[in-house]
């Protein structure tokens, strides 16, 4: 052990999780073993300077089928990757720090910010995430809860 596995928290391939520190309290991530680095949906994705420091502002839209409850969020930026997309496209994104609620437990996560909108899922949970304690189930879905239904319903595009 390298001492970053301080707990065994079960996962399902797809949870519910929270971006609190952002104004996000729900939003459907894939457990993605499969990617290193975790990767939020944002959109008009502007990079600036604040104080000598480079910051990124950048909109979250929780919803998949809905602009409702979009948030406006201004980070710093923590570096920037190259990521090889599942279709082998290489983009150069900005990362940035976020405290995410999975299953029952707070971690801070590196965030790479991209366009997901064509994708299922608004968030994807990588490995540098996961290794903090997390095992994943493939056969299993939101071992870590699932919001109200009114929240689900909203994530479908239903009032």
């Amino acid at each position: 052990m390298n001492g970053l596995h301080h707990s065994s928290t079960l996962t399902g391939w797809r949870e519910w999780v929270s971006l609190s520190g952002i104004g996000v309290p729900w939003i459907k991530a894939k457990i993605d073993t499969g990617a290193q680095t975790s990767a939020l949906h944002a959109s008009e994705i502007t990079e600036f300077e604040r104080d000598g420091a480079s910051w990124v502002r950048f909109t979250v839209q929780p919803w998949q089928f809905t602009e409702e409850d979009e948030v406006v969020v201004e980070l710093p930026v923590h570096d920037r990757r190259t990521v090889r997309s599942s279709s082998g496209h290489a983009q150069e994104r900005p990362v940035v720090l976020a405290e995410i609620g999975l299953a029952g437990r707070s971690i801070e996560a590196e965030l790479t910010l991209t366009d997901r909108d064509e994708m299922v899922f608004r968030m994807l949970i990588g490995r540098e995430a996961l290794r903090r304690g997390f095992v994943v189930d493939s056969a299993a879905s939101f071992l870590g809860g699932r919001p109200p239904r009114e929240i689900r319903r909203r994530n479908r595009g239903r009032d």
